[in-house]
């Protein structure tokens, strides 16, 4: 576990222009949803216009039902929802047809483990923590099937066999 968490952090550009542009729609979906615009939002970031940069951004006020917070959108943006407690916290994440990855983020690593185990994710990453190459990596519900890295993504090849007799 880290002693502290360096805050800078370097942003590459998108894979392509085709997902620049589906990450700049879901930003101004978040704003025609009437999501508040923390920091970022549409266009590229100053001295970056010459790639497919994305400014990142952060989206407050956010309901579980807007399209930001329902659908993968594979950029920069990030929507903070509030929620009353842990339970509620658990359900908003777990109220989505998606469920690649999660980040915790708590004082308390017991806790945290705790709801870890509640969420319906492929990978709940705790306190900053954020790869591991030795465990599996996948999605749960339309996020995928299968696994990654580890033994279970060993395991796709395979080819278990039974002798009886």
């Amino acid at each position: 576990m880290r002693g502290w968490v360096d805050c800078r952090s370097t942003i590459g550009p998108m894979v392509n222009q085709k997902q620049f542009e589906r990450v700049q729609d879901y930003i101004r979906i978040g704003i025609e949803e009437g999501a508040a615009l923390l920091t970022g939002g549409t266009g590229k970031p100053t001295g970056l216009e010459a790639g497919n940069f994305v400014k990142a951004t952060i989206f407050t006020n956010v309901k579980n039902s807007m399209r930001i917070a329902q659908e993968e959108i594979f950029g920069p943006v990030l929507s903070i929802i509030p929620y009353k407690d842990e339970a509620d916290a658990i359900a908003i994440a777990n109220d989505s047809p998606y469920g690649l990855a999660a980040y915790i983020t708590a004082g308390d690593k017991a806790r945290a483990y705790r709801i870890a185990n509640q969420l319906d994710a492929g990978r709940v990453c705790i306190n900053g923590e954020f790869h591991d190459p030795l465990a599996p990596f996948g999605g749960f519900k339309q996020s995928g099937y299968g696994r990654e890295f580890g033994v279970f993504g060993l395991e796709a090849y395979l080819e278990p066999k039974a002798i009886i007799g």
